[in-house]
């Protein structure tokens, strides 16, 4: 609601309206990332196959794109999916990259059977392309119920927008385990402290294996090819508004299989409230 209260004028900047306000800058008025028309057009791609085959590296997909008829070399076709931050070594998406000095958590749910809302949420960020350039979306996903807790867009890979997603995904509870992938965002300390503070147990997947946070992953492909692809947005705030409708209704209205066909608001708010009702008796 806060973010609302922002919009342009001569007597605030943007960024003084946001310190006020206190929302971050990074989820409201930011221009998308620019690269030429023609890379925009190979990222696009790059980013679609990836949607359908996440073990592609960037020699794989070089020879994909060939066949479809574009020049392209191992090297560029390695930059672009560096710059989505998309793997170009390991078989799996991973818009993070980890960095070598943070400490990295073992994966902790390996066989673990998910029956109990607030058992495990997790996090990732994902490349969204654009008429005129690019952003990263991150979301804060509640495992048990399909629930998007939070989620915030930026223009650069800084943490800065993981964290805020985090902090208000914990608005809503508390979880027993949280999983991220092992890239610097989610490995920093200002990251991970917000965690331990809650005595939250901290899961990372292993090297290479995009199927760890397979709910998220199916997240991603499903924001794109019913909202992200169709639409094409033109700008950041075009984006902000087609993504908070769609959440809203990914949330509240859509309904899944493997809920039973209930959508994740009615599993996740069911679940709580009989959670807190429980702890009251």
């Amino acid at each position: 609601m806060r973010r609302r209260w922002v919009e342009p004028a001569s007597n605030y900047s943007i960024r003084r309206q946001c310190r006020l306000a206190g929302v971050p800058r990074s989820g409201l008025y930011y221009k998308p990332a620019q690269e030429t028309d023609e890379n925009l057009l190979l990222m696009r791609l790059i980013d679609e196959q990836y949607m359908r085959h996440p073990e592609f590296g960037y020699p794989r997909m070089t020879d994909w794109l060939r066949g479809k008829g574009h020049r392209v070399n191992p090297k560029r076709v390695a930059r672009l999916m560096k710059m989505m931050g998309l793997s170009a070594i390991t078989p799996g998406p991973h818009t993070s990259k980890p960095c070598p000095e943070h400490k990295i958590y073992p994966y902790l749910l390996r066989d673990v059977p998910i029956d109990r809302v607030n058992q495990v949420w997790s996090t990732d960020i994902t490349y969204i392309p654009m008429q005129h350039g690019f952003m990263y979306l991150t979301a804060v996903l509640e495992w048990y119920s399909r629930y998007v807790l939070a989620w915030e867009i930026s223009n650069t890979l800084e943490s800065t927008f993981c964290i805020s997603a985090l902090q208000r995904a914990l608005m809503r509870g508390t979880p027993e385990i949280f999983n991220t992938d092992q890239g610097s965002q989610f490995t920093s300390e200002s990251f991970t402290d917000v965690l331990l503070d809650k005595k939250i147990l901290i899961s990372m997947d292993g090297r290479g294996r995009a199927l760890d946070n397979v709910f998220i992953e199916r997240l991603w492909w499903t924001v794109k090819y019913e909202n992200i692809y169709p639409n094409e947005y033109s700008d950041g705030h075009a984006l902000f508004r087609g993504l908070h409708h769609y959440f809203e209704f990914y949330n509240n209205e859509r309904e899944h299989s493997a809920l039973d066909k209930r959508t994740p608001a009615e599993v996740f708010h069911t679940a709580v409230i009989t959670h807190e009702t429980r702890g009251a008796g």
